[in-house]
């Protein structure tokens, strides 16, 4: 296979870029990468790709190189093939398309952890917004600024949503499950036999977020090869803002981080993992997190991943944040069929089931 021509492959993307509207400071990192690479003699540029120093160049990053080893070994970029696939597309039309197909949601909180408001209203709130279930996923023990539940806790609060379930409208229910804490070591911070009656398990780090790039990887393959683990959730650990805007009050109590970076990992082999396991990839729809970023939402659609379309709701008005999900979905080309939260609640807890 020949190869393609590295500086073109970036000038397509950050023009593509720019007709979709996107933020000028991801074009002007293609743009800048394009013209640092121009003046390089092809033979450098290519030992470069080959040696991994193409970063040590002002003006490239990992994305940038990344796209050039692909170019360079005769393959279209992975970050152009996604947007070429989406080229054209009305993308109000394949969001709310995408909105349209999604049944429930799969990460919520309530009053029993860090949301503002009871079981009972989270749910209502639901039912008005025409899910077909919600997924209660409060967190774990070792989140204590979060009040996770302990395993007593979390035995009550299954009995508790047994009996609200009995008393919610025909054709909606609350599933059961937990956002659990991905410990240092890759092991799930919830009793194992808990975590095998839950309908839903959702899996985060929310502690050593800045562990070096092996370790945070080794932590979150341990956490992907554990069969009760049925999506990964906000899986860098980004803010992009401190807050979401008009947001005060209880139900964000555990959001209020300043803005923080990206956890570093090896995404292809996290992806690779849970596309072997089948562990679904969360598109967290918070406007404070877009996690993931859409360079790894591509990435993750390549590999082969599921994803879950999730709010983490905290309060009952974020319960309608999914649209926001939706459209980061719809501008990577990521299709209804991929994400596990189009399935009704039966087919959604067979799926689970064959994690366990």
């Amino acid at each position: 296979m020949s190869a393609r021509d590295p500086v073109a492959d970036l000038r397509r993307i950050a023009f593509l870029l720019e007709r979709a509207n996107e933020a000028t400071y991801r074009v002007r990192a293609f743009r800048s990468a394009a013209t640092a690479l121009a003046a390089l003699p092809a033979a450098e540029l290519t030992e470069r790709a080959r040696t991994g120093t193409l970063t040590e160049l002002s003006g490239v990053g990992d994305v940038t190189a990344r796209c050039v080893a692909e170019s360079l070994a005769g393959e279209e970029p992975v970050y152009l093939r996604r947007l070429v696939a989406t080229e054209g597309t009305d993308l109000d039309e394949a969001a709310g398309a995408l909105r349209a197909a999604l049944r429930g949601d799969c990460h919520t909180h309530s009053d029993w952890s860090d949301g503002g408001s009871p079981i009972e209203e989270m749910a209502l709130a639901a039912v008005e917004l025409g899910h077909e279930y919600v997924v209660l996923t409060d967190h774990s023990p070792r989140l204590t600024v979060a009040r996770g539940l302990t395993a007593d806790r979390l035995r009550r609060q299954l009995d508790h949503v047994a009996a609200v379930n009995a008393a919610l409208p025909e054709g909606f229910r609350i599933l059961t499950g937990i956002e659990v804490d991905i410990l240092a070591d890759g092991t799930l911070d919830q009793d194992e036999e808990l975590l095998a009656r839950l309908d839903v398990v959702v899996g985060s780090v929310h502690s050593g977020l800045r562990d070096e790039r092996a370790r945070m990887t080794r932590r979150m393959l341990t956490a992907i090869a554990n069969p009760h683990l049925d999506i990964l959730g906000h899986c860098t650990g980004r803010m992009v803002s401190s807050r979401p805007a008009g947001v005060t009050g209880p139900g964000d109590k555990g959001h209020r981080a300043r803005t923080r970076a990206e956890s570093e990992f090896d995404a292809d082999a996290v992806f690779a993992a849970c596309a072997e396991h089948d562990v679904a990839v969360e598109i967290n729809s918070r406007p404070e997190r877009q996690d993931p970023p859409k360079r790894l939402i591509r990435r993750a659609l390549e590999a082969g991943c599921r994803f879950a379309i999730d709010t983490d709701a905290h309060a009952p008005g974020q319960l309608d944040w999914q649209q926001f999900g939706c459209v980061r979905a719809a501008l990577c080309g990521v299709p209804a069929d991929r994400v596990v939260n189009t399935w009704p609640a039966d087919r959604l807890i067979d799926w689970t089931r064959t994690h366990a």
